[in-house]
C-alpha cells in the first residue's frame, strides 16, 4: 500500500493511463519525499520523452502566468493535450505552494486534457523544487502532449530551467530595466525566444529594440533568440509566439541539438539531484554526528582546520576518508 488506499501498481497504471487522481497523488508523493514516489518515478521513465518540454522564466510581474494561460489556450484550440507544472514561492509559514498565480490559470481547470500543478519551493534558492523533474516525467508520462514549466523570477538562478526543458521562453516587460541588465549579464544565454509582455506599454517597442540589440553580439546566428511583443491578457501575439517556440525546437531537432541537449540536461539534473542528496546527508551529519559536530565546533574556535573537518564530514557520510 503506497497511501490513501492506492497501490503503487495503481499508481503507475494509473499515470500511464492519464488518470488525474493518480498522476495528482504521484506527484504529491515524489514532492514529499516519499520512497514509493521514486520508485513510481522509475517504473514510469520509459514511457517519458514524448512531451515537447517548454520552460517559462523571467522576473516577477512580467505576466508569465498570465502569459502560460494564454499559449494553453492556443495550444488546446490546436487540439493538443497540455500539462502545467509551476513552482510557486513558498509559504513561510506551510512551505506549500501558493495560490496566486495558479488563480490566472483557472479558465482551464475544468479542461480535462489540461493538468495543472502548483509546487513549492520549499526555500530552494535557485526557484526549482527538487522534486520538479520528476514531477514533469510524471506529467509527460500521463500523455500530455505540451508541458509548460514555469519557474519563480529569482535573477541569475533562473539558469537552472534549462536543466529541465526543451525550450525555453524568457518573458519580460517595458521598464524592468534589471531585466535588460541580466541579459548583458549573460542570461541571454538561456532562452530560445523572448516574449516583451504588455505591448501596449509606450515603451514597449523601445525594449524590443534595445533587447534585439543586446541579442545581436552573439557572433553565432542560429543561436540568437527570437524577439516578440505579446499582450497575454488579450492572448495577442500568442500565436506567433507559439509559432516562434515550435519553429526553435523543430530547427534543434533538425540539427540534432534537441536530443543532445535532452542528453545534457538530463545528466546535469542527475548531478544536481545527487548533489542536494549528498548536500542533505552533509547537513544531517554536521547535526547528528557527535564527533563531526565536535570538529565543527573545534572549526569555529579555531582549535581544528577545516580540511580536518571535511575529512570527518566526508568518512561520516560514505565511509571514506577525504583526501
Amino acid at each position: 500500500m503506497v497511501s490513501r488506499g492506492w497501490t503503487q501498481d495503481e499508481l503507475v497504471t494509473g499515470v500511464l493511463a492519464g488518470d488525474r487522481r493518480a498522476l495528482a497523488r504521484s506527484i504529491s508523493l515524489v514532492e514529499d519525499g516519499e520512497e514509493g514516489g521514486a520508485e513510481i518515478v522509475r517504473r514510469i521513465y520509459p514511457s517519458t520523452g514524448r512531451a515537447a518540454s517548454i520552460g517559462v522564466t523571467g522576473p516577477p510581474g512580467v505576466g508569465k502566468s498570465s502569459l502560460v494561460s494564454a499559449l494553453v489556450g492556443h495550444v488546446r484550440g490546436l487540439d493538443r493535450s497540455v500539462g502545467v507544472v509551476s513552482v510557486d514561492p513558498s509559504s513561510p509559514f506551510t512551505r506549500g505552494a501558493l495560490l496566486g498565480d495558479r488563480i490566472r490559470l483557472a479558465d482551464h481547470f475544468l479542461d480535462p486534457d489540461v493538468y495543472i500543478r502548483s509546487m513549492g519551493t520549499r526555500g530552494h534558492l535557485g526557484g526549482l523544487a527538487e522534486a520538479t523533474l520528476q514531477a514533469l516525467l510524471l506529467v509527460d508520462a500521463s500523455g500530455k502532449d505540451v508541458v509548460f514549466l514555469e519557474t519563480v523570477g529569482t535573477g541569475q538562478s533562473e539558469v537552472e530551467v534549462i536543466g529541465i526543458a526543451d525550450v525555453v521562453l524568457l518573458v519580460l516587460m517595458p521598464g524592468s530595466g534589471d531585466a535588460v541588465q541580466a541579459l548583458k549579464a549573460g542570461i541571454m544565454e538561456i532562452p530560445d525566444v523572448i516574449a516583451v509582455n504588455k505591448m501596449d506599454h509606450p515603451a514597449a517597442k523601445t525594449m524590443l529594440q534595445e533587447v534585439r540589440s543586446i541579442v545581436a553580439l552573439d557572433p553565432v546566428r542560429e543561436r540568437r533568440p527570437a524577439i516578440l511583443l505579446t499582450e497575454a491578457l488579450r492572448a495577442e501575439g500568442v500565436p506567433e509566439l507559439w509559432d516562434a517556440l515550435e519553429k526553435r525546437r523543430a530547427e534543434l531537432d533538425e540539427r540534432g541539438e534537441l536530443e543532445a541537449r535532452r542528453e545534457r540536461n538530463l545528466s546535469g539534473e542527475v548531478e544536481a539531484l545527487a548533489v542536494a542528496r549528498v548536500r542533505r546527508l552533509v547537513r544531517e551529519a554536521m547535526r547528528d554526528d557527535v564527533a563531526v559536530r565536535a570538529l565543527v565546533e573545534g572549526v569555529q574556535r579555531r582549535e581544528v582546520d577545516p580540511v580536518t573537518a571535511v575529512a570527518a564530514v566526508v568518512d561520516a557520510v560514505t565511509g571514506e576518508r577525504a583526501p
